[in-house]
């Protein structure tokens, strides 16, 4: 009997692991690490939203995998005032999910793909998005325009707008332009929005903006996040809206999977979704990090394409991506090198807002 294939053989190297030694040169630095690689909120989680947990803590029996009532409505509510979308977002439009990298990854398996199925991207992009083809054995497939790829056996179409890592949004005629194909073509749209609160010089518009599909939610989902816009990385809250056939099929395998948001985090949810403030106090801290990240960067020599939203921003010295990791790092920077979201990233670095203001501060600092 033959030994089984290990699933982890059909992945890349997990990316992260390879900065390793250059954190290492980062930490060293007499002044400490400025950590600006992976995009990990670092600011508190507002008030509010830990009460509501705290209160929720008391929660001994098992959660629903659709969620609460009061969940639905929220996120149905919010789904109405904040991307757009037409009135009459019903309970079967929504799904809370566990985080959405859990979402990202599983996605294609739980949607039944697998050998002869395609999944596309954005040439540029989270890898997840490819972690998840090769989970279920589906082809990935990148995209610099969707609607120039060939649609035969192209089963799920990855928009993410504002891009991680370039910050690119996609404009709402684009992204009607590219709903409109996929529909012709039978392709099902999953747009990954989590940075749809962190507009700068562009205004991110959803996929289920009324404008972009029409009213109708047919072959459309969008996928949201409380990580970057409330703090909550560590709360692993997310949900995705859009067409009720695609998600009453996921709702169906998930509860089979057990995949539940827990209730404490269930009834944070509801909190954050029901507050603007604490968004927007938090947009103003990475508005001040990134004006200021932005000026010493590109008094060092650096230069900042796209970046109009989301938390980062994509900068280049026009040299190999890990030059520029090292140089960084001998100043005790460490950032993303470009290559991790794709070859066509390997001149850039991705720089993160998410660090204190201090270190914001002390890396400001140090380039200048």
């Amino acid at each position: 009997m033959s030994a089984a294939v290990p699933v982890s053989s059909r992945l890349p190297v997990f990316p992260w692991d390879k900065l390793a030694p250059y954190k290492a040169t980062a930490v060293a630095h007499p002044d400490g690490l400025v950590d600006l690689s992976v995009g990990t909120p670092v600011d508190p989680v507002p008030e509010l939203i830990q009460r509501a947990l705290i209160a929720a803590a008391d929660s001994p029996g098992y959660p629903t995998v659709w969620g609460t009532e009061a969940l639905r409505d929220a996120l149905t509510g919010w789904v109405e005032r904040r991307l757009g979308a037409a009135p009459g977002v019903t309970h079967e439009n929504v799904l809370p999910v566990v985080g959405s990298k859990e979402l990202v990854a599983w996605l294609p398996t739980q949607l039944g793909l697998g050998a002869g199925d395609k999944v596309a991207y954005p040439r540029l992009a989270y890898p997840t998005y490819e972690v998840g083809a090769r989970l279920c054995g589906a082809e990935p497939v990148v995209y610099d325009d969707p609607t120039e790829l060939d649609p035969e056996g192209l089963k799920l179409l990855w928009l993410n707008s504002p891009s991680n890592p370039t910050g690119r949004v996609l404009p709402k005629d684009e992204l009607t332009r590219i709903v409109a194909w996929a529909r012709e073509h039978g392709v099902l749209v999953f747009s990954d929005e989590c940075y749809l609160e962190l507009g700068w010089e562009a205004e991110p518009v959803s996929v289920l903006h009324a404008d972009v599909c029409g009213g109708t939610y047919e072959g459309v989902v969008a996928v949201h996040s409380l990580s970057k816009r409330s703090n909550l990385a560590g709360y692993r809250a997310a949900f995705v809206a859009g067409d009720a056939a695609v998600l009453g099929e996921l709702l169906q395998i998930r509860k089979h999977g057990g995949m539940m948001t827990p209730a404490p985090v269930q009834a944070a949810t509801v909190a954050a979704l029901g507050d603007d403030t604490h968004v927007a106090e938090q947009r103003e801290r990475y508005a001040r990090r990134r004006t200021a990240l932005r000026a010493a960067l590109e008094a060092h020599g650096f230069r900042i394409e796209h970046s109009e939203a989301s938390l980062y921003l994509w900068a280049t010295r026009d040299e190999p991506c890990w030059e520029t990791v090292a140089r960084l790092a001998e100043l005790g920077i460490l950032v993303a090198p470009g290559d991790f979201y794709g070859p066509a990233g390997d001149r850039f670095v991705r720089v993160a807002l998410t660090a204190s203001d201090e270190r914001v501060d002390a890396a400001v600092k140090r380039l200048s």
